[in-house]
This record gives C-alpha cells, sequence and structure tokens, in this order.
C-alpha cells in the first residue's frame, strides 16, 4: 500500500530496537505511561458519573425539582405547567417543617404533603417502596410514608402509630407556645438509600392542610416533575418570563452536586497530568533519535527530501507512539469499567454502594471518551513538535563531516 515517504521512514524509525534499546526502552515506557493513564482516566470518571447519577436519582427524588409559588397578582395570567419543555407532571404540593415522636425518640423531619396518585406514577419513590404503597394514603385517615433509615430509628413498623408537630402555625398559649399536632398512622416505608430517607415525611396533601390549621387551596404549592433535573434552567426562565417565582432543587443541594463536580473536575485534571507526562517521555526520546541519525537526515536532504517532509517522519514517530498508547488505554479502560464490579468481588475489597450492597454505579459517557483520546492525540502531536523542528535544523555539511 503506498502512503508517504516521510510516514513510512517514521514508522521504520517509531518500530525499529536494534539500533538503540535505550530508546526502545523509553518509547516502550512512553506508550504505556499513556496507555495507564488513560485507562485510569475512563474508569475513575465512568465511576464518578455513575455516582453523581445515583445521587441525582436518589436525593433528586425526594427533593422536588421545582416548586412554583402561587401568582401574587390575580390578574396575572395561568399558564399551562406542563406544557413547558422538559416538565412531565405539575401537581399541588404542601411542604413544612416539624417533628415526628414515637415511643423511641424525636426527630426533626420535613413534612411534605403530597397527591398520592402523581407520586404514585411520577415519583421514583413509588419504585422504592419497601412496604406499604402511596395508595394507602387517603385523606382523612391520616397516614404517613417515612424512610427505612428513619423507621430504624425510631422502631416504628407499618400501622404503628406516631405524633407529628407542625412548626408552623403555633401560637402561644397559657401554657407556652402551642404547635399543631395530630397522631398518625404510619401506611409505608421507603428506601433510597439517600442522606433524606431520615429527614422526609410524606402525608396526603389535604392531611398535611389540616395539621398546619389551613386550606390545601391557600398553602399548597405547584410542584413541577422534570424529565432531567439539571434541565431546571430553562424552566426557570420560562417561569421569570410568565411571572412566576419559583425554587428548585439547587437552593437545597446545589452545594452538594458542586463538591461532585470539583472532585470529578480534579480527579480528570490529575490523571490528565498523568497522561501529560507520559506523552513527554516521547520528547526525550525523539530528541535521541534526532541526535543518533543526524548523519541519516542528512543524507535525506542531500537526496532532495524538502526539510518539512523531514519534519514529519519525526511528527509521525511521534504519533505512531501516542496512537498506540492511546489505542491500548482506552481498550484496558473500557475493559476495565465494564468488568470492575468482577473485579472488586474477585480481589474481595470491600467497596459497597447503596443500602443493598451492589457494587460501584458505573456510567460510561462515549463523548468524554473522545474527548479524552482526542486530548491524549494532542499532547503527543505536541511533544513531537520541538523534536522535529530540532531535526529540521540539521545542517547537512556538518552532520556529514566526520563521516
Amino acid at each position: 500500500m503506498f502512503y508517504p515517504v516521510s510516514a513510512f521512514i517514521g514508522l521504520r524509525y517509531a518500530k525499529a530496537s536494534k539500533g538503540s534499546h535505550f530508546i526502545a526502552f523509553i518509547n516502550f515506557f512512553s506508550v504505556v505511561g499513556i496507555a495507564l493513564g488513560l485507562m485510569a482516566l475512563i474508569t475513575v470518571l465512568s465511576v464518578m458519573n455513575g455516582f453523581e447519577g445515583e445521587l441525582k436519582l436518589r436525593n433528586l427524588g425526594i427533593t422536588p425539582h421545582i416548586l412554583v409559588d402561587p401568582l401574587a397578582d390575580p390578574k396575572a395570567e395561568n399558564i399551562d405547567f406542563e406544557s413547558i419543555p422538559s416538565v412531565l407532571v405539575a401537581s399541588e404540593f404542601i411542604e413544612s417543617e416539624g417533628l415526628i415522636q414515637s415511643s423511641q425518640g424525636l426527630q426533626g423531619v420535613i413534612f411534605q404533603g403530597v397527591q398520592p396518585s402523581v407520586m404514585e406514577q411520577s415519583s421514583i419513590i413509588a419504585e422504592n417502596m419497601l412496604v406499604g404503597q402511596f395508595s394507602n394514603l387517603k385523606q382523612g385517615e391520616y397516614g404517613v410514608i417515612i424512610g427505612r433509615a428513619l423507621s430504624l430509628k425510631l422502631n416504628l413498623r407499618v400501622g404503628e402509630k406516631a405524633r407529628l408537630l407542625a412548626s408552623e402555625n403555633s401560637y402561644f398559649g397559657p401554657f407556652g407556645r402551642m404547635y399543631s399536632q395530630r397522631v398518625f398512622k404510619v401506611a409505608g416505608i421507603f428506601s433510597m438509600s439517600s442522606a433524606l430517607d431520615d429527614k422526609v415525611v410524606m402525608l396526603h396533601i389535604n392531611d398535611a392542610a389540616r395539621l398546619l390549621r389551613g386550606s390545601t387551596q391557600h398553602l399548597a404549592k405547584t410542584r413541577l416533575f422534570l424529565d432531567d433535573a439539571f434541565n431546571y434552567k430553562e424552566v426557570v426562565q420560562v417561569l421569570k418570563s410568565n411571572g412566576y417565582q419559583s425554587t428548585n432543587w439547587r437552593d437545597r443541594q446545589g452545594v452538594l452536586f458542586d463538591a461532585v463536580k470539583m472532585e470529578k473536575n480534579m480527579m480528570s485534571l490529575m490523571l490528565l497530568l498523568i497522561i501529560a507526562v507520559a506523552a513527554f517521555n516521547i520528547v526525550s526520546a525523539l530528541v535521541m533519535v534526532v541526535s543518533e541519525k543526524q548523519g541519516d537526515i542528512a543524507i535525506l536532504l542531500t537526496q532532495g527530501m524538502t526539510r518539512s517532509q523531514v519534519m514529519w517522519i519525526f511528527l509521525f514517530n511521534g504519533a505512531y507512539n501516542g496512537i498506540k498508547g492511546t489505542l491500548i488505554g482506552v481498550l484496558l479502560g473500557v475493559l476495565t469499567v465494564s468488568q470492575i464490579n468482577n473485579i472488586i468481588v474477585l480481589l474481595n475489597i470491600p467497596i459497597y454502594f447503596g443500602a443493598n450492597g451492589q457494587g460501584l454505579p458505573i456510567d460510561l459517557q462515549w463523548p468524554q471518551v473522545v474527548f479524552l483520546i482526542g486530548t491524549s492525540l494532542v499532547l503527543c502531536f505536541l511533544a513531537s513538535v520541538y523534536p522535529a523542528i530540532r531535526a529540521v535544523k540539521v545542517e547537512p555539511a556538518q552532520a556529514l563531516k566526520y563521516e
């Protein structure tokens, strides 16, 4: 097969190992360094992506994506929230803080007054119910659904009773401040394996309004379920342009997700430095090749090869090592990601995630892999530029003076 003479000679130099074992040694470890760095980066990013996805699924499955306040101006035009792109369902929602009390103790919680039919169809919590279901929340029966962590902390089981005390609408009476309170019965237990499992209590929206001594019409906000919680900005912008005030999940969980994102970026940067160090090992190898092949370069120049062709010889040489290391790294990375949980079990490493003790969450995103491939190849190409420029500066007369 025909290909340019620069590529032919460059590949011959890259594959040759008999001339200098030391150069071959450096080339080998530059390829190994690129491959290992890329493998580690793909593996770490896939695990971090999986962890971020699980965090979004579990924490934002409980936290409302967007809460829309009622319109302050009665003359303002109402809009159909479900017609906004990314909005799946809109439902009435009441939220307040308070306490839940059992015979075993007292715990501060967030009350969520929900519509059971909407939660049954649209909330991921319905898929993670251990006992009971949202249809058990019937108006006037004063049932609650709590998290598994809260049930263990307060020793509550389905059918047992607990007292809820609301912090809102309290009043000062003869015996001090009096809080609105009522006895509720546990109607279900869920497990999302999130930090909110012991902080949220869900009840029927009309029962929540009675607990708060108000009406659903005056207390309720509109809860929006999004197809992707990270698409909240576009929805908030539409709401704002129509005169609605709203809050979203970033007001509560934003710091946590920012910390995860920063950690992922820092890990990526550190592992990219490993690839950069391995890529720039190519510089030392190519500089020695240029020094060793000065006579060959001079002969090629005297035979009519242009200096740009000579430059491309060493650019092809460096690119060959970069491409080889990158391909090996990608293959090893994808293979490691696909088998990482099996490897953990095989090595008996005690790494578990979630309440059920499943393995690490994995999310291999191919756009990230393509970006890493491009970054690795660019670094290897840049590492080849300086030795190639040195090769161009070789003077034939001076190089062949003592030949």
